[in-house]
């Protein structure tokens, strides 16, 4: 046997029901902030050379930042292997 029940509900009243929070002034508060942003910077935007120029500078510190994390898990890690393995250089 099988039963199949429709229920219209707006998602108001389904967040509602289920006691989920109302999200709306928070989406509300996002898109207005995005918005402001990209009206603060559309000369950035419709400039290609700027636009590319500030990604470039952006995605430069990432890099750096993600190699040094990198590097401080490897160093890390090949320490906690000496240590666990008892081995040393000394002689």
């Amino acid at each position: 046997m099988k039963i199949t029940v429709n229920i219209e509900v707006t998602p108001q009243e389904a967040r509602s029901f289920l006691g989920l929070p109302d999200v709306e002034p928070i989406n509300t508060l996002i898109i207005d902030e995005m918005t402001r942003r990209t009206k603060e910077n559309i000369d950035t935007l419709a400039n290609p050379e700027r636009l590319i120029a500030q990604w470039m500078t952006v995605s430069g510190k990432g890099i750096e930042q993600f190699q040094n994390l990198m590097g401080g898990v490897v160093s890390r890690a090949a320490s906690a292997a000496k240590s666990a393995t008892g081995t040393s250089k000394k002689k």
